[in-house]
């Protein structure tokens, strides 16, 4: 099925509207509400946000969706300005990073991470999805006893935690997790769909290493994940992502070679392009 960009900013709009209502009366979601916060998909894609606030003119199919969509952000922001526009910059920035997994992927990880607990009779503790979206690679049920995930993205973070009132949810980037007050500082396992791209992170402790490999993984943000998600990780405990071809395809091996020294490479799968 084609991707249909108004069905899917209507569905991010009942979602936001049903997140922002459940944080304002501090409560868990209904079944039914559970199911609106579920069609979330970020605005990946959806090239029309951008043009809010400019001259750019907004086709005619869209226009009455961004108008519902400005309503709910201006109702949330309760006149404050600056709280509008921050919220308004998460849904723009989100039109070049937001592009969710399909949940086909996400089971055929979930299953390669369950095989050894399974195998070995072994419960699976502490989980931690350091870019979340909305929590697709979160366990469910019983499977894990302590689930942390991180979103960096406002109203994503607010649909995360609405949807997953059981999961420990900052809404801050990976890189503060050494400032947070997570419940466990150490993980069992560690999967997520990853940001890719010559995106900087600043990280002190990256910036202080006596490894090369470490500093220059913060010129690349899936590099970066990597190695922090190695540091974040129990030993025997398993990191698994989905990320770009330039985690593995960089003509630079320093990264590489740092992962290879703090970790043993379980498999590496080459999905189609």
């Amino acid at each position: 099925m084609s991707y249909n960009k108004l069905k899917a900013l209507e569905g991010n709009i009942e979602a936001i509207s049903t997140a922002l209502a459940i944080h304002e009366e501090r409560r868990n979601a209904t079944t039914a509400e559970r199911e609106t916060l579920s069609k979330f998909t970020g605005c990946g894609g959806i090239k029309e946000v951008l043009s809010i606030g400019t001259d750019t003119p907004i086709p005619g199919t869209m226009q009455e969706a961004v108008k519902r969509l400005l309503s709910v952000l201006s109702k949330a922001a309760k006149g404050n300005e600056t709280l509008y526009r921050q919220l308004l910059q998460s849904l723009k920035s989100s039109v070049l990073t937001a592009f969710y997994t399909p949940t086909f992927l996400i089971q055929a990880v979930a299953e390669q991470i369950k095989d050894p607990f399974t195998a070995n009779d072994l419960k699976m503790g502490t989980f931690l999805e350091p870019s979340a979206g909305i929590g697709g690679f979160l366990p469910v049920g019983d499977m894990a006893t302590h689930r942390t995930a991180f979103e960096k993205d406002l109203l994503t973070g607010l649909v995360l935690s609405a949807l997953h009132p059981d999961t420990q949810v900052f809404i801050e980037g990976f890189e503060t997790i050494d400032s947070q007050e997570t419940e466990h500082n150490r993980f069992d396992v560690i999967a997520s769909n990853i940001p890719f791209g010559d995106i900087a992170v600043f990280d002190p402790e990256f910036q202080r290493s006596d490894s090369f490999g470490r500093r220059s993984a913060q010129n690349a943000i899936h590099n970066y994940f990597f190695l922090k998600g190695l540091d974040a990780v129990r030993d025997g405990g398993i990191v698994a992502f989905i990320t770009s071809q330039g985690v593995l395809n960089s003509t630079k091996t320093s990264v590489r070679n740092e992962l290879f020294r703090q970790a043993h490479l379980v498999s590496a799968i080459r999905l189609p392009n």
